[in-house]
């Protein structure tokens, strides 16, 4: 862009370019970034000074397409872009997760991050740039962010590693890997794979890192190039007075505490300490505020818990580091549902229910940047508040549901066949939650998918691994707690078969991790993903045999390509008629390939043999029963197959002289004829006369058998 500085390098082979200085000046930092003719702007604002009574970072981070990027008008009645898409929202939420530990601690300034496509060639994907933008925009700001990162993805075609693959090339690839880091170390991933290996993915980690570092030099570049000195963090000391007083006061009893194995006995313990040090402390400092309070017994609590951990080796419920919580589950549970599960890990809880659909129960999607325009696979995740036994408002799909459906989404579409026909959708319903309950949709969602008869490859589980990590020591935890995620450093989920991995998200709350913790935290969601397996198994061990008798049934008939305007018919009239009559559903595949669902056999009975006699072909010497559709004074017309009329010449109505038509049929009567001819302009001829006297002779040959038998 004109007046614009900018700074450019290769990855992958693709030329990546950033550029700051013409646009929305007004802004604390702004920037494009740009692969291919895929261009993304993010402007980043923040507040002078920070919001009062809160006790936590208020970070927005927001990304939206525009249609125009793709020379497109906006889908619906009204042609503006409004509520954000899914596509946005996880977009938004993988932009968030790695820039948010990177502000200081307590920096409570309103922070707002703005991303926006301002052009797509539908080639390369915009949120391979959303993390690179946003934190690009940031590090030429003055707003204290300890970056610059950067993002990219990771895939493999063929064997071979791609950094940035376009969507053609992701269609061909089995590993899908969103990596992020800082210039030193790992600090995001999320994604799937066609079940790669522990070790694959770690070397996916290792190519993408690389080129990390070289956007995270290429940010550096740009600020430099725009004149900008150095960045300089300044961190303000915190006040502990609060928190040591607590320590005093209460740190050995709430030790004790938080110990405590069962929830709800614990959640008790916990409230009677949260009431005494309040009492206690408001002795000593009057002054202190509610929400003083509020941030400093958290503040309490989580340091507590860590040093639980480091210092005795203690966990919450009492459980050793790699110890999974008791786990069960049953499955066809709900009559109706085409398949359903219940599973439980602990206290978290999930029922699972699948549906199964046809071609036209596929979700449509307005990709604005190109790839796929519809799945026929689909995971929808409900956290209602009743989960964690609270009270709470039912509105709008939440971002958290959104992303958490997404995850188990991937994670379980590996292991369905490619040429299953159905369309699937399925709903986790989690009923108790205390703990990585995106894990527990997919352990259901498996479960579930095979108790609705689906062919799954093998089953997939999911675990998640936490992590507390001091300069001493480091501390994986298997299958955390809500607290221990809230306490923690780390959530590390990873899902898949026994054969390898199927999806994973890594979310941290520390500056990066090592390559020797990954690692490790791979291994620990291995042994325990197999374990979890094992216990699943024990429910239900294979798909089942049979579906659902209120699942619809698919059938298939193969039909010459160039009969498929005719099963059509003109504007739609005879799959319209068929579907009406017979109650089936009929999708057509451009190969002519025709599938038709239908929930009972007298439904599809119908609708396979209508589609038959649309697309057959008249044969020469075969018997009709046919409907007369006109009647002339030289012969009638007989509809023989659907919309497929033959002539019965006078002559060949009876085996006698026929004075008039009208004296043999009438519009409207049945007729079996026989089928003489097709000539070349694919007029059929047809013969009553033939086909009673061989339908005589056939039965006069039968009556003579019975006579013999008899005799």
């Amino acid at each position: 862009m004109k007046n614009a500085v900018k700074v450019s390098t290769e990855i992958g082979g693709k030329p990546v370019s950033l550029e700051s200085g013409l646009l929305a000046k007004q802004a604390a930092g702004q920037a494009c970034a740009q692969i291919g003719d895929t261009m993304l702007f993010a402007a980043v604002t923040n507040t002078d000074t920070p919001r009062q009574g809160i006790d936590f970072f208020p970070l927005q981070v927001e990304y939206r397409e525009k249609f125009y990027a793709a020379g497109k008008f906006p889908g619906g009645f009204f042609k503006r872009e409004a509520r954000p898409s899914e596509k946005e929202i996880l977009t938004a939420r993988i932009t968030d997760r790695p820039i948010r530990p990177l502000f200081p601690e307590g920096y409570h300034n309103d922070v707002q991050i703005n991303v926006m496509l301002l052009s797509a060639d539908m080639k390369n994907d915009s949120d391979i740039l959303s993390i690179l933008v946003a934190s690009t925009a940031l590090t030429l700001s003055e707003i204290p962010f300890n970056g610059p990162i950067a993002g990219v993805r990771v895939g493999r075609v063929n064997g071979e590693f791609v950094i940035n693959p376009t969507h053609e090339e992701r269609e061909q690839s089995d590993i899908d890997l969103f990596y992020c880091g800082t210039r030193d170390l790992p600090m995001m991933i999320e994604g799937g794979s066609a079940e790669a290996s522990e070790a694959d993915i770690i070397a996916a980690m290792r190519v993408g890192h690389d080129a990390v570092i070289k956007l995270v030099d290429l940010q550096l570049e740009l600020r430099a190039a725009m004149g900008l000195p150095e960045k300089v963090l300044d961190i303000p000391e915190r006040d502990n007075t609060f928190l040591d007083a607590a320590r005093r006061l209460m740190g050995d009893r709430f030790a004790e505490t938080l110990v405590i194995a069962g929830k709800q006995e614990r959640h008790a313990a916990v409230n009677a300490v949260k009431s005494d040090l309040k009492a206690a402390l408001l002795g000593e400092f009057p002054e202190m505020s509610d929400e003083d309070y509020r941030s400093t017994f958290d503040e309490f609590e989580i340091e507590t818990v860590r040093n639980n951990l480091i210092d005795r080796g203690l966990r919450i419920d009492g459980r050793q580091h790699d110890e999974i919580r008791p786990v069960d589950g049953q499955v066809s549970l709900l009559a109706r549902a085409h398949g359903s599960a219940l599973f439980n890990r602990g206290e978290t809880q999930s029922l699972g229910t699948v549906t199964l659909g046809t071609k036209s129960d596929k979700q449509s999607m307005d990709a604005v940047t190109g790839g796929a325009t519809s799945k026929k696979f689909m995971l929808h995740y409900n956290f209602p508040p009743y989960s964690v036994g609270e009270c709470g408002r039912l509105g709008a799909t939440s971002r958290r549901e959104i992303g958490h459906g997404a995850l188990a989404e991937r994670s379980l579409i590996e292991i369905i066949p490619e040429d299953y026909p159905y369309t699937i959708r399925i709903v986790s319903d989690i009923m108790g939650s205390n703990g990585s309950s995106s894990m527990a949709s997919v352990c259901v969602g498996t479960m579930a998918m095979m108790d609705a008869g689906i062919p799954i490859t093998r089953p997939a589980a999911g675990i998640s691994i936490g992590l507390v990590t001091t300069e001493q020591k480091d501390v994986l935890l298997t299958d955390i707690l809500g607290s221990e995620d809230h306490c923690g450093d780390m959530d590390f989920k990873v899902s898949g078969t026994r054969d390898g991995i199927t999806g994973f998200q890594v979310d941290l709350k520390i500056p990066g991790l090592s390559w020797e913790l990954v690692e490790g935290a791979f291994e620990a969601a291995k042994v325990a993903r197999i374990k979890i397996l094992e216990s699943m198994e024990s429910v239900i061990a294979a798909p089942r045999e049979e579906m659902s008798e209120h699942a619809p049934r698919i059938e298939t008939v193969s039909i010459p390509a160039d009969k498929i305007g005719e099963l059509i018919g003109p504007g739609g009239k005879n799959i319209r008629r068929i579907t009406e009559v017979t109650g089936a559903q009929i999708d057509i595949e451009e190969d002519g390939t025709v599938l038709i669902f239908a929930t009972n056999k007298e439904s599809m009975d119908s609708a396979v043999n209508e589609v038959k006699m649309i697309t057959a072909e008249i044969e020469e010497g075969e018997f009709y029963e046919g409907t007369v559709t006109g009647v002339k004074e030289f012969g009638a017309f007989v509809e023989v197959l659907p919309g497929r009329d033959g002539l019965v010449h006078i002559s060949e109505l009876a085996d006698f002289r026929v004075n008039s038509v009208d004296d043999i049929c009438k519009v409207g009567d049945a007729m079996t004829v026989k089928c003489i001819g097709v000539d070349d302009r694919g007029r059929i001829k047809l013969s009553r006369k033939q086909a009673m006297a061989e339908m005589d002779a056939v039965q006069a040959a039968e009556a003579v058998d019975v006579e013999t038998v008899d005799a």
